[in-house]
């Protein structure tokens, strides 16, 4: 190869090729005239064949064709695995990044919880239930709490706690397949890589509470709907509504996202069955509408009664509008925002600039691309209107994740489409994601810690027990889950409610309750820490000073996101025990 390089670019072929293409194109240059050859007398004479130019000498190295963009949509093995690879790196920083969350118990995790292990108690031919957990559960008491108590059983809480960010990280393979087959595998892969770090994401990893549970459902749905928009109207009919029926009894706050399933089923299948993909919004909701009637016929009005209470006839709460909003715009803004930029510029441009021009990649019509990045960039908005219209702050931190599981396509594809083909422009995609990231772990954070470690006032409490007592705890929920092996259900009351039935066998509520027990010594420990019903505390604290029945026992100290309090200890004078410093 040097040898041929070499004579192909020597003086002689230069010269050659240089008068041969002035010959050609200008003329500039005349053929020099051949030497005289000696005529022979007794050979014929020759005629004179004129020389012709020398040809262009072959280069040494021709550049190959460079495709226009980078992103070749066609199937291939190697492109599929590295894909994967990816897709796990990005369930591993997930599952790391909810991990480093730590706390004890909350509340509602508590809750569920201790309802799961009497619910198994129950099957198990044990005592019948002691409360009507289906009243006012903002879920099916018979699906979550028996499987979260089953993990707890076993491997305590944090075994509960792993069951929801299996959940979780369900959730977001379901997002990068059902995104992938929307769009391509670089837009998958972003949207998994953004999911897997927005703060709902991280936040609902780390709690046993329904909500992992019934977002892997709706996602599985949403996968259904794309999965099957090629097949035959019968097979999304079939496969959706049980999937959607059991989401939303996992939870009944998944019922608002039951129509855009629908929908979607629905979108995703126009471009292959035209007008016959419209029977998928009739057939859907009907099989669904009539398993869910035959369901509650099985279960009762108990369940009607806490979606109601709960779900669609919530009343209306005391946030703040303004502070709503502004807490919205922190937890999912940003992805929305990129979710209306990749709406805009789908609806503009319908090829993805990540893949080449071929004939073979179909472009769906400019009606379609608007719908569907509609379709999944509104969803984001309908649980902060909903809970913003009454009022209810309540869970907003969680619900808003459902939207953003929709959303979250749409804002990938605003991600590559500035970011370009060639990935021409990575730094505007890694200030997203990185900006993302920081705000989804500071953001988890925070709110893993908005309610107190409660370690220290178990172990106190753990140390006052007494046979057959009585506990007025304010969140009695933690201390009931933590303590169900010594204490019974019927011995905790917490200051929202109680009916006291004093000495003289009158039935006393509400205040008048609380103070009627204090003062006939009815509890053997009495906690206050002043949060959701601080003024009752301070009364019912006032009556305990001056009645002398009870002593402080220890004053614990505890730190959240919103600041310092303490946990008041109350135990009755005729106990002997020395304070505890």
């Amino acid at each position: 190869m040097t040898q041929q390089r070499d004579d192909a670019y020597s003086p002689e072929a230069r010269t050659a090729e240089d008068r041969y293409h002035a010959e050609r194109n200008f003329g500039w240059f005349t053929a020099e005239p051949e030497p005289a050859v000696p005529q022979q007398p007794a050979a014929p004479q020759q005629p004179v064949v004129p020389q012709q130019p020398a040809a262009p000498a072959e280069p040494g190295y021709t550049l190959p064709e460079v495709p226009d963009v980078g992103w070749d949509p066609l199937p291939s093995s190697r492109r599929t695995w590295i894909s994967r690879l990816v897709l796990l790196g990005i369930l591993v920083a997930q599952a790391l990044l909810t991990l480093r969350l730590s706390n004890s118990a909350f509340e509602d995790e508590a809750l569920y919880l201790y309802a799961g292990h009497l619910q198994l108690h129950h099957l198990n031919g044990g005592a019948p239930l002691p409360d009507s957990f289906a009243s006012y559960f903002s879920g099916s008491p018979l699906l979550y709490p028996p499987l979260a108590a089953a993990a707890d059983a076993h491997f305590g809480l944090a075994g509960a706690r792993a069951l929801s960010l299996a959940f979780m990280l369900g959730a977001t393979t379901l997002l990068y397949m059902m995104t992938r087959r929307l769009f391509n595998e670089r837009v998958a892969l972003v949207a998994a890589g953004c999911f897997a770090v927005t703060q709902s994401t991280l936040f609902m990893g780390a709690l046993a509470t329904y909500d992992a549970m019934a977002l892997f459902l709706i996602a599985v749905a949403a996968w259904l709907a794309v999965r099957t928009a090629r097949r035959g109207w019968w097979l999304g009919t079939l496969t959706i509504p049980p999937v959607l029926l059991l989401a939303v009894a996992v939870k009944y706050a998944a019922l608002m996202y039951a129509p855009v399933v629908v929908a979607l089923a629905c979108l995703a299948a126009v471009p292959y069955h035209a007008w016959r993909s419209l029977l998928r919004l009739f057939l859907i909701p009907a099989v669904a509408v009539g398993g869910a009637y035959a369901a509650l016929r099985l279960t009762g009005s108990d369940v009607l009664d806490g979606l109601r209470s709960t779900t669609t006839g919530r009343a209306t709460g005391h946030g703040v509008r303004i502070d709503m909003l502004r807490d919205c715009a922190e937890w999912g803004g940003l992805l929305f925002a990129l979710a209306v930029l990749g709406t805009v510029l789908y609806a503009l441009k319908g090829r993805m600039s990540e893949a080449p021009t071929l004939q073979a990649v179909r472009v769906p019509r400019r009606l379609w691309r608007v719908l569907m990045g509609l379709l999944l960039t509104g969803t984001a908005l309908l649980a902060p209107a909903y809970q913003i219209w009454i009022h209810e702050s309540v869970s907003l931190h969680k619900h808003i994740g459902y939207g953003l599981l929709f959303a979250t396509p749409m804002a990938a594809l605003g991600i590559t489409r500035i970011v370009g083909s060639h990935f021409r422009h990575p730094q505007l995609g890694i200030l997203a994601w990185v900006t993302m990231l920081v705000l989804g772990m500071v953001q988890s954070t925070s709110l893993y810690h908005a309610w107190p470690n409660s370690d220290q006032l178990i172990a106190t409490l753990n140390r006052q027990l007494v046979p057959d007592g009585h506990y007025l705890v304010e969140a009695n929920s933690v201390p009931r889950y933590y303590l169900r092996e010594q204490v019974g259900f019927n011995q905790w009351t917490s200051t929202y409610t109680i009916t006291y039935q004093t000495k003289d066998k009158k039935l006393l509520t509400g205040e008048a309750g609380f103070q009627a027990a204090l003062t006939d010594s009815y509890f053997d420990v009495v906690v206050f820490d002043r949060t959701v019903t601080g003024a009752l505390d301070e009364k019912l604290t006032k009556q305990l000073r001056a009645e002398g029945k009870y002593r402080l026992l220890v004053s614990i100290p505890y730190h959240n996101s919103y600041g310092s309090g303490f946990y008041q200890v109350w135990v009755p004078v005729k106990k002997n025990a020395a304070p505890q410093q």
